[in-house]
């Protein structure tokens, strides 16, 4: 009899937790979070591009607008172009030498990032999306459904 009551007893707590960490509230403040991060990024990569700095370590995220043809000059890189929500463009430089390509990627795609922002007239370029084998430099990513790929 005992062991059917702490039976109960922690069905009852497991159900109530569960219940606790499905709230609304808890998914509307993880959303809230999530929109404030990349507001913050953009204002951030909106600052860099007004003043033309570089060498920048950015986190953000955008929407694919353009696939460009890969860069084999060199490293080889796959290339596209990110919008974020304030509006601006980014140049996304991918060395897919050291990392692997990002596959069946599309025009409307969500992308994350983190690497290095350098400034160019047209919105900057984001690069070392990557590990670096050397261990000199912070190791950059791109996201992509779920996929991480550096």
């Amino acid at each position: 009899m005992k062991a059917i009551i702490l039976v109960i007893i922690v069905v009852i707590i497991a159900v109530s937790y569960s219940c606790r960490a499905n709230r609304p509230e808890r998914m509307t403040d993880a959303l809230s979070s999530s929109v404030a991060r990349i507001a913050e990024a953009d204002q951030i990569l909106g600052e860099a591009y007004k003043n033309k700095r570089s060498d920048i370590q950015v986190q953000g995220q955008g929407r694919v607008e353009k696939i460009l043809p890969d860069d084999s000059k060199g490293s080889r890189h796959q290339r596209f172009i990110l919008r974020l929500s304030s509006g601006q463009t980014l140049l996304v430089a991918h060395n897919i030498d050291l990392a692997p390509r990002i596959a069946g990627l599309q025009v409307g795609d969500s992308v994350g990032f983190f690497g290095e922002y350098e400034w160019n007239q047209r919105g900057g370029v984001v690069h070392w999306t990557h590990r670096d084998p050397a261990g000199r430099h912070a190791h950059g990513w791109l996201a992509h459904q779920g996929r991480r790929y550096q």
